[in-house]
């Protein structure tokens, strides 16, 4: 636990101090004032991934990494210094000391028994399947090598290029010559946590918004997989990066947040998304919002600004991808731009693409991945945990009920602009419903986004890890949005049309929203007791300095050209220890003269 501290504070003060350069940089020329951390060290994580990223494209990602991160921290401090103080003392001191600040006294404390309680997590738990699978494998390989050409001829898993592993290698502090430690999962969890707190206040005061209803089911999330996040899994990242990328947008809403950086960087964000599962590239059904009011409003350099921002994001996904596959997007044959040596077979990419969408319908048999949806759906829902269906039910009916939301917004503002108002009533009408159109616009883009997301994720290869974050967000966004637009949306209910909701302004929004917080802080606690009990029965009194370590297994050794590479005696698993490595015998030929030159596929398999 104590290692997991350490390098919690040293990820910290990298990430919030490159995260406040960047920031630094785009408001000089985009003026906008951020006044919460989280940007920061979103900003930051984002940052230093992408730089792990073009780093491992030229050696591994390890101890000069590292130094070039802290030399270039060390600049931005000492030539922002007096900003740059300014900015740590203005969020770090409690508010109401004579400085305004983020946080109380109350809520840092908070904040510290997080800091704790998901370290404590992070230290230890249970190790997923896939890390031992592949995950510590390609973490490693960046730690040593970097990128090699045709690595996924080795294993086809380690072309599933993610950008997490890049990240995860810049912190495994492996060159320090212990073990490769894997906290950027738990420490993302962890900010997620802070970032759910104002939640509790919402639900205090019952006064319940969207976002509410979205940090109620990152918090579930959170509880899920508090005893799995020692893994370096790619689909935690995913998971809470997408959950982080909802809330905030559904925060910029809510205080009708009319400046287009933020939501222009939450797009960026959502690259990065991409580019840590690729499953998740609906997120940038966002970037329809922000580019209509760039384009209406015809802003040229700030769209250029936003796009170069996110090809610089999604370069080195892509360039890797090539490199370790031969593919743009591996193992998706569809794009076929390269015609390069270690390519990996088309037959062998469309095999692992077949297997992974009938892993998700709950078969291992590759030759039924062309059955008919009507066929495998009932099966698949079958086989669900009961809190899973029901879920996967909320999430399929809220889909359907933002089609017909969604009519009725544009039927409704069909009708008040054709209503015969006297002309001093037409003005305040025409200009809360431009308000309030924009903000419902914004709504609607996040809502279409998360029903999108979840259709795709449904018809393709739904397995819950894979894409559970939209099958909470899309109940709770739709139908929070229509909830929070019928209660507080003041525009909504202007004019004639204003209605039940308009006349039942104080009594009827406090009692709904309290007998929602009485719903919601009841599944809270029934969650968090939950979570209690699961701790203190499995609880030993280990781990407290070390993090508990990939897990071990048995393995041979073969070789390929003089090289010893290492398989597992039983199963498919070898960790993180033999290397290298792969489930089975490889059927390879070297490039060059060693590992570091890359592999091409065997003759045969060509």
């Amino acid at each position: 636990m104590l290692s997991v501290i350490l390098i919690w504070i040293y990820l910290c003060i990298t990430t919030f101090v490159i995260g406040y350069g960047v920031l630094r940089v785009l408001t000089r020329h985009l003026p906008y004032y951020t006044h919460n951390a989280d940007a920061y060290l979103m900003c930051g994580l984002v940052c230093v991934t992408v730089y792990a990223q073009f780093f491992s494209l030229f050696a591994g990602v390890g101890l000069l990494a590292n130094g070039i991160l802290c030399l270039v921290c060390g600049v931005i401090v000492w030539h922002h210094r007096k900003g740059f103080w300014e900015t740590v003392r203005r969020l770090a001191l409690p508010a109401g000391k004579g400085v305004p600040g983020s946080f109380s006294v109350w809520r840092l404390s908070v904040i510290l028994v997080l800091f704790l309680l998901f370290a404590y997590g992070t230290s230890r738990g249970m190790i997923h399947y896939d890390t031992g699978l592949y995950h510590a494998q390609s973490i490693r390989w960046i730690e040593e090598y970097g990128v090699v050409k045709g690595l996924g001829n080795l294993h086809c898993r380690l072309a599933y290029n993610s950008s997490s592993f890049a990240l995860s290698a810049l912190y495994s502090m492996a060159f320090l010559g212990g073990q490769s430690y894997h906290c950027a999962a738990g420490w993302l969890a962890f900010l997620l946590a802070v970032f759910c707190l104002p939640a509790g206040a919402s639900l205090r005061a019952g006064r319940i918004r969207t976002s509410s209803f979205a940090r109620v089911m990152c918090v579930y999330y959170l509880v899920n997989i508090f005893d799995e996040m020692v893994s370096p899994a790619s689909d935690y990242f995913m998971v809470l990066a997408a959950f982080y990328i909802v809330i905030k947008w559904l925060d910029l809403l809510e205080r009708e947040e009319r400046e287009i950086l933020p939501y222009g960087l939450l797009c960026v964000l959502g690259v990065f998304l991409m580019t840590v599962k690729l499953s998740a590239a609906f997120i940038l059904l966002l970037t329809v919002y922000p580019a209509c009011r760039l384009i209406r409003e015809k802003r040229w350099g700030e769209t250029g600004a936003y796009l170069g921002l996110g090809f610089v994001t999604a370069l080195p996904f892509f360039i890797r991808n090539v490199v370790i596959s031969g593919w743009l997007v591996y193992p998706f044959t569809q794009i076929d731009l390269f015609d390069a040596a270690w390519k990996i077979p088309n037959g062998v990419a469309d095999y692992d693409a077949r297997e992974i969408q009938v892993w998700g319908r709950g078969y291992t048999d590759v030759s039924q991945f062309d059955l008919p949806m009507r066929e495998w759906l009932p099966g698949w829902f079958q086989k669900l945990a009961g809190s899973d269906k029901l879920l996967v039910l909320a999430a399929g009916t809220a889909a359907a009920a933002l089609v017909f939301w969604a009519v009725s917004l544009l039927w409704r503002q069909c009708r008040q602009e054709n209503a015969a108002l006297p002309e001093a009533d037409r003005a305040g009408v025409e200009d809360a419903a431009a308000q309030g159109g924009a903000v419902r616009a914004a709504l609607l883009t996040v809502q279409g986004m998360t029903a999108a997301s979840f259709l795709f994720w449904l018809c393709t290869s739904p397995l819950i890890r894979y894409g559970c974050v939209w099958v909470y967000l899309t109940p709770a966004v739709v139908f929070g949005g229509i909830w929070d637009t019928l209660l507080y949306d003041s525009a909504f209910s202007s004019g004639r049309q204003g209605g039940f909701f308009r006349r039942q302004t104080g009594r009827f929004r406090l009692a709904a929203g309290r007998l929602v917080s009485v719903l919601v802080l009841m599944l809270l606690v029934y969650k968090g007791a939950a979570l209690t009990r699961e701790i203190a029965g499995s609880y030993v009194n280990d781990y407290w300095i070390f993090q508990k370590d990939y897990e071990a297994y048995e393995t041979r050794s073969y070789e390929i050209e003089g090289v010893t590479f290492y398989c597992p005696l039983e199963g498919d698993q070898t960790g993180y220890e033999s290397f290298p490595a792969s489930p089975v015998e490889a059927e390879i030929t070297f490039l060059g003269d060693g590992v570091e030159e890359g592999f091409r596929a065997a003759p045969n398999l060509l």
